[in-house]
């Protein structure tokens, strides 16, 4: 039995890989609505502030900011979106699987990037 390679990971597991989604979901979430509320926070600011030098040199910095910002915001919300995909391949019992060689995606990997759904194999490839 030790010879054949494992298709999917237990039940155990996957629940060990639904804890550490669940947590990153959870800070990807506060870190999304930071994100937004400094964009709607730099938006509000700009009536309210009253000296102009101020607001001259802090301009370019708030719009910077506020596509930065912007930016960060989609890409957290993208984060978010992969995070909720794994955790339905939880339930499906797919999770952890390449969905390029249908082998099991390293432990390891997983733990640092637990939506992944390519082995590095399959992502090298890509590249």
């Amino acid at each position: 039995m030790s010879g054949v390679e494992k298709t999917r990971y237990s039940d155990e597991e996957l629940q060990e890989f639904k804890q550490i989604i669940l947590q990153k979901l959870e800070k990807a979430k506060a870190d999304y609505d930071l994100l937004r509320s400094t964009i709607t926070h730099t938006e509000s600011n700009d009536i309210e502030d009253t000296s102009p030098t101020f607001k001259t040199l802090d301009e370019g910095a708030a719009i910077l900011s506020k596509e930065e910002s912007g930016r960060l915001a989609q890409r957290q919300l993208k984060f978010i979106q992969h995070l909720e995909a794994a955790l339905v391949r939880i339930e499906n019992k797919t999770y952890g699987i390449c969905r390029e060689t249908g082998k099991l995606i390293p432990k390891e990997r997983l733990r640092i990037v637990p939506h992944a759904t390519l082995c590095i194999e399959a992502k090298d490839e890509h590249k």
